[in-house]
């Protein structure tokens, strides 16, 4: 993990490419009823665009998306959303994310190691 800018947000990596960061307020993410800017935005990269949609577009799940993200396979969620997933949810987010960053053959590699993914 490493951390950068002035707000120091984690940003976990795979080989030097970003998987899942915090990321500081921007003028997309914001409150609805107030208009202020949402300060705990998590962004989870996903494999496809296929799987972005399927995350954003089940109610069922508080992941989301802004225009910023517009053709980038990565959704959003709140911090203050995580207790809407369950401990596997939050899990299965992280390793599909870390899955669609990690050099093919180490994803291959843990992919082997980890048969019955996602329910091992």
């Amino acid at each position: 993990m490493r951390t950068e800018g002035s707000a120091q947000n984690a940003i976990y990596q795979v080989r030097g490419r970003s998987f899942v960061f915090f990321r500081n307020p921007r003028p997309d993410a914001v409150d609805p009823d107030t208009g202020e800017r949402f300060r705990d935005v998590i962004v989870f990269w996903v494999e496809s665009e296929a799987d972005k949609h399927a995350l954003v577009d089940d109610d069922s799940t508080p992941f989301f998306t802004t225009s910023h993200f517009d053709g980038y396979p990565a959704v959003l969620l709140r911090a203050s959303r995580l207790g809407e997933l369950s401990r596997d949810e939050l899990a299965e987010a992280i390793a599909e994310a870390w899955l669609a960053r990690a050099p093919k053959r180490m994803a291959a590699i843990w992919l082997a190691e980890h048969p019955r993914w996602p329910h091992s």
